[in-house]
């Protein structure tokens, strides 16, 4: 049985087995499935402001010791950062031509949203276990 030859491939291209890195649509769908979740989460959280409009730091922090606002606040801090780091991936990647300069900014990113999420996440643990 021999194998299919795409006609769309050079030769060398087969032989190193270039092509689609397959990335892309799953990309596309966490970026997707983040802004979705990001849409009620965000409509929550502005909703909340407006209902602590006034409140002290004491109203505030235990509004978010509350363990259905707590639980929604970390999802919310997660997936805003992931939704973020996404987009700016997908701004690197197609504007920055440098391979190197391309590789430490994504590094950079990727690092930024996460050491941004779990200090959030830490925070409203803090105050959700009142340490």
């Amino acid at each position: 049985m021999s194998a299919v030859k795409n006609p769309m491939r050079s030769a060398l291209g087969r032989v190193r087995h270039l092509g689609s890195a397959k990335e892309g649509v799953q990309h596309w769908w966490a970026q997707r499935l983040t802004a979705l979740a990001l849409v009620p989460l965000i409509l929550w959280f502005v909703a909340s402001l407006a209902y602590l409009a006034g409140a002290d730091h004491a109203g505030f922090t235990g509004w978010l010791a509350r363990p259905y606002n707590a639980l929604l606040m970390i999802v919310l801090l997660a997936a805003g950062f992931h939704h973020a780091q996404l987009g700016l991936q997908v701004v690197i990647e197609d504007y920055v031509h440098r391979e190197g300069c391309k590789l430490a900014l994504l590094i950079v990113v990727k690092f930024a949203a996460l050491l941004l999420a779990l200090a959030g996440i830490f925070a409203v643990l803090k105050i959700a276990f009142g340490a």
